[in-house]
């Protein structure tokens, strides 16, 4: 069965850190890029981040480059987000989400998650 689980979300004070993981079953981990996005109150889903299968390379929302790193442990199919210096308007449900073919490319996903809640609150 394939799953996309996400973990790792809460509740934190703007300045501080949060770390999501994603660990993926049921597919071919290898065969697909892993993108994070997150759904606002205000705006749309969008793509966070992404990181390729094929060499590791990551691309970054503009709202977000310089706080968040991307990363991917193939050895235990999971892909990590860690936040730093995290903003209220951070706060949203973030999901991982598989994109078929080795590379970040703007295509609609393949597999969602369930997301997860991060809020950013005083």
């Amino acid at each position: 069965q394939l799953q996309l689980v996400e973990s790792g979300g809460g509740l934190v004070q703007p300045g501080e850190s949060l770390t999501l993981s994603c660990v993926g079953s049921g597919f071919n981990w290898g065969y697909y890029a892993i993108g994070w996005f997150r759904q606002t109150p205000r705006k749309q889903r969008e793509r966070v981040s992404c990181i390729s299968s094929q060499d590791g390379s990551t691309l970054y929302d503009d709202s977000v480059k310089g706080r968040f790193t991307i990363s991917r442990d193939a050895a235990k199919n999971t892909v990590y987000l860690q936040m730093n210096s995290l903003k209220p308007e951070d706060t949203g449900v973030y999901y991982c989400a598989a994109i078929e073919g080795y590379v970040c490319a703007n295509t609609e996903p393949d597999y969602w998650g369930q997301g997860i809640q991060v809020t950013v609150a005083p």
